[in-house]
Parts: structure tokens; C-alpha cells; sequence
């Protein structure tokens, strides 16, 4: 596995665009990866661009993308940036990540300045505090063969379970219809609020499909699962510091047609709901005949 603190720096690296040309940026991949470009990199580079290519930096608001190709980590990303509108006070850019000049990612981004108005969310979850939990590699101790793909993958951020994951409910025989789970950076970060956002984002395609399979009772890993990312939506709602820890709480209310859909929200560790996540991915089963 990793060392934490080194994963940790190579996303801040990676996530250190390289300008290529008016509104255009390449980006880079770690040096291990699998097959595809993960997900949660492609959101949350195309964050960077888009912040680093509006005139006025305001807070980020959402996120609007759709999947379109897999990435080939073998090469770089070009993330191209068109400002649709801007002003002191809001943009709206659209950025397609690009490989061989096919889309991979198209992406509708939107900032806008925060203001005192109308306030209300559900409270947080009620879980155990992340201190006490064990971390990911204590969990995933003894899976090394079947979670080959968790095991080997860089962890830039510190996952802690609060109720078991996937693979120990499988054991268990159990099922469970929703996942909790504290995250929080490896290691210090740069006062850079886009940053910090940027690194929500980048864990928001992590545990978010695991509601719909667990309340099957399967299993990463066990059951035979392609699960493939079509769309991913965030709406940022405060100010996230991702060097402090957040609950990273997941439900699933339907999976249809072989597409599943997880919802989620992010909650600061005294309680304020941060972010809203939906992603809808194609989700497909094929159990093993006896």
C-alpha cells in the first residue's frame, strides 16, 4: 500500500494544472493506476480549470458532469475552459476534458458569492466520531486478495468507516441500505479554499455507489459488479476545510435498468451539511451460476 503522505502530495500535484493555452490546461495522472482514469480526478481537475480560468475567484456552487469515455491514464488530460458568463459576483464556465480530441468529461461549473439568507438541512447523522475508528488499511487487512484494486490505489485521504464496508457486510451475510464514512486529507494543506473543494470533490466518487449494492447483500471484490460512472452532480452549500475531518454519509432511493443512483451529503465535524451529491451509474450484476 502507499504511504498516505506521499498520495496525498501527488493529488495536490496533479491537481497543480498546467496551462496550455488561453482557457486550456493539461492535467497528469498518478504513476499507479488501473485502467481508466479515475472519476473523482476527472471532477475534480475540472474544478482547477475552471477556477483557476475565472477573472473574479467567488466560491464554487456546483458541478454538472456526464461521463462520456473512460480516460487512458497513459496520457494526459486536456481540459478545455469556455466562460459562458461572468461577473464580480457569479460565473458559469463549461469544461470538456479531452483526450485525442474525444470528450471524456463535459462539464456545466458554476460560482457564485455567498450571502446571509433563508438557512435549514437535516441534521447530521448520528455515528461515532472518526478518532476511535479504524482506518482503511485496517480494514481492508486480510482482503488484499480479493481488493486488489482498493488495496494498490493511492489514498490521498484518510477514510474511517463508521459501519462496516462492503466487503466485511458479505461475510457477515448482511445487508445495509446506507454507508457512513469520515474523510479527511493525509497530511496538511495549502490555504487554498478551490483546493480544499477540489479534494471534496475528488473523494465524492468514493462509497457512493455502496449503498446500492450492499442492501443486496454484495460485495466489491465477491460479486461479479461493473459499475461504470454516467453522471455526477455536487452542490457546494459552505466552506469546506478538507484538512478537518467530514462524514461522508450515502443512501441510494432507487436502481432501475441496470442504473443505480447514490445520494449523499458531506457534514462538517461540528454538524453543518457542507455538500449534496448525486451520481448515477450504471450498475450491473451478473451472479454466478450454480
Amino acid at each position: 500500500m502507499h504511504e498516505p503522505a506521499e498520495d496525498l502530495r501527488v493529488l495536490l500535484g496533479l491537481l497543480d494544472l498546467e496551462p496550455a493555452g488561453p482557457g486550456t490546461f493539461l492535467g497528469h495522472h498518478p504513476e499507479k493506476v488501473w485502467s481508466r482514469t479515475f472519476g473523482g480526478q476527472l471532477i475534480a481537475q475540472s474544478i482547477m480549470a475552471a477556477g483557476r480560468s475565472i477573472a473574479h475567484p467567488v466560491p464554487i456552487h456546483a458541478i454538472n458532469a456526464h461521463f462520456v469515455r473512460g480516460g487512458d491514464p497513459a496520457q494526459p488530460i486536456e481540459y478545455r475552459v469556455q466562460i459562458m458568463r461572468e461577473a464580480k459576483s457569479f460565473a458559469n464556465c463549461m469544461v470538456t476534458a479531452v483526450q485525442n480530441d474525444e470528450e471524456l468529461v463535459v462539464s456545466l461549473v458554476s460560482f457564485l458569492k455567498s450571502a446571509k439568507g433563508l438557512e435549514h438541512a437535516p441534521d447530521a447523522p448520528q455515528v461515532p466520531g472518526p478518532e476511535g475508528l479504524p482506518t482503511l488499511q485496517d480494514v481492508l487487512a486480510g482482503y488484499e486478495d480479493k481488493l486488489e484494486m482498493f488495496v494498490k490505489a493511492p489514498h490521498p485521504v484518510d477514510m474511517r468507516y463508521a459501519n462496516d464496508p462492503a466487503w466485511i457486510l458479505k461475510e457477515r451475510g448482511e445487508a445495509l441500505d446506507h454507508n457512513r464514512v469520515w474523510l479527511r486529507a493525509q497530511g496538511p494543506m495549502p490555504e487554498d479554499s478551490l483546493l480544499h473543494t477540489a479534494l471534496l470533490a475528488y473523494s465524492s466518487d468514493t462509497a457512493v455507489l455502496d449503498p446500492i449494492i450492499t442492501r443486496h447483500g454484495l460485495s466489491w471484490g465477491f460479486d461479479r459488479i461493473v459499475a461504470v460512472t454516467v453522471n455526477h452532480s455536487i452542490w457546494f452549500h459552505r466552506p469546506v476545510r478538507f484538512d478537518d475531518w467530514v462524514l461522508w454519509a450515502t443512501e441510494s432511493p432507487v436502481a432501475a435498468a441496470t442504473r443505480g443512483l447514490g445520494t449523499g451529503h458531506f457534514y462538517s465535524s461540528s454538524g453543518e451539511m457542507l455538500a449534496t451529491v448525486v451520481q448515477e451509474g450504471l450498475v450491473r450484476h451478473f451472479p454466478t451460476r450454480g
